[in-house]
């Protein structure tokens, strides 16, 4: 008659320190191989809105295909980043915000905005601040990508 037996203590404890090790380097693995993070996104453009050699206060919207709008701050040095962006052919608009031309730091409403850090920008022409008007388009695609939009007077 065959028996069965269950494993020994010492079998068992190895069997356990075998599997927690397997789960180790395979937490290490997905670690090392820069799987994004929760806070980081997948999609991004990001770039820098000038006039002429001169950095762009206000905010850039990417339009995509659907019509959908979303935006983000230029900062004082013109650079901007967008998280998510409409994937696809999309109108870009930059608008100013008032009294853009003029040092930042002196308009009250804005002064204390994190992206623009109380720097100067130029005001962009009214032309790119309407999704009729604007000549901007970009095909956006999925990862990350660099759009440096340069506008003209």
């Amino acid at each position: 008659m065959l028996t069965a037996h269950a494993p020994h203590a010492s079998h068992r404890s190895l069997l356990v320190r075998a599997g927690c090790g397997l789960s180790l380097a395979a937490a290490l693995l997905v670690g090392v191989t820069g799987c994004p993070s929760k806070n980081e996104a997948a999609n991004s453009v990001s770039g820098k809105v000038t006039l002429g050699n001169e950095p762009v206060a206000g905010t850039v919207y990417f339009v995509g295909p659907d019509g959908k709008e979303i935006m983000t701050p230029i900062m004082a040095n013109g650079n901007y980043k967008l998280d998510n962006p409409p994937i696809g052919k999309c109108k870009v608009l930059v608008k100013g915000m008032g009294g853009m031309g003029t040092t930042v730091k002196d308009t009250p409403a804005i002064k204390d905005a994190a992206p623009l850090g109380g720097g100067k920008g130029a005001a962009p022409p009214a032309k790119y601040g309407d999704v009729k008007t604007t000549d901007l388009e970009y095909e956006v695609k999925a990862g990350k990508q660099t759009i440096d939009i340069p506008l003209k007077s």
